[in-house]
């Protein structure tokens, strides 16, 4: 099964492998949008049950 979007995908395979947590970077490379956060961090923090550690 793939995913149309990649924090989708990054969520399901937390789920999968029963994670306890998800670690993701806090900049990505989305331009002036996502100054602050990656959006797919951003779509990561919205999205999951599971707690999200994001980094530096």
């Amino acid at each position: 099964m793939e995913d149309d979007a990649p924090y989708r995908a990054i969520i399901r395979m937390a789920e999968d492998h029963v994670c306890n947590l998800i670690v993701m970077a806090s900049h990505g490379r989305g331009g002036v949008s996502a100054l602050l956060l990656g959006s797919e961090t951003m779509k990561v923090l919205a999205h999951s049950n599971i707690p999200v550690l994001v980094v530096r």
